[in-house]
């Protein structure tokens, strides 16, 4: 294969979180190469637990021991998704990863979750381009995530928190902390 310069350049745009060309065709071949991992993992047996874990290593950035996703799952790269140990993420789990989305140790993620790292300018003209941007997301140790919640990008989410079902979490969450609603506020301090 070719190496594909603007890729290249565009790649490390995205990744540091610069308005990047995301309609350029390179990036197309690289979501339907994920795509096809994802389907596979996504039709394998689902008693099948150690071929799964083997695909999951293959199509996620990094990931730890103990490691668990229900199908169906979906993502864009993967491979700018890193998970921790002890991972559980339930039915229909949703990654848009065109930035790093990090997630601790001990994770529960409910179903239905959907975590955003891509931004589009608010202008309609400047959106017609597919210029965008990404924004990192970051989860803590011992969060558990509630079913249908979001995760905007740029958020990060401290320690031991837990994300009420449906939340839509726009902001920062200290460690510590319950949070629902949307947007979602703290609802208390869990310490």
């Amino acid at each position: 294969m070719e190496r594909d310069e603007k890729l290249e350049r565009e790649w490390a745009k995205m990744l540091a979180g610069e308005i990047y060309e995301a309609g350029y065709g390179g990036f197309r071949e690289m979501l339907v190469a994920t795509r096809r991992k994802i389907a596979a993992f996504n039709s394998t047996d689902p008693a099948d637990e150690k071929g799964l874990a083997a695909q999951l290593r293959d199509i996620l950035g990094t990931c730890g021991d103990n490691i668990y996703v229900n199908q169906p799952f979906r993502c864009d790269y993967g491979c700018n998704i890193h998970v921790g140990d002890n991972f559980f993420a339930n039915f229909n789990f949703t990654v848009l990863d065109e930035a790093a989305v990090t997630i601790g140790n001990n994770v529960l993620i409910g179903p239905n979750v959907s975590i955003y790292t891509a931004c589009h300018p608010l202008d309609a003209d400047r959106r017609r381009t597919f210029d965008e941007w990404a924004e990192p997301v970051t989860i803590g140790n011992d969060v558990w995530i509630g079913g249908g919640a979001i995760i905007l990008p740029g958020v990060e989410i401290g320690d031991r928190c837990v994300v009420a079902a449906g939340a839509v979490v726009t902001k920062n969450v200290p460690a510590d902390s319950l949070v629902g609603g949307n947007p979602a506020r703290i609802i208390r301090k869990l310490k």
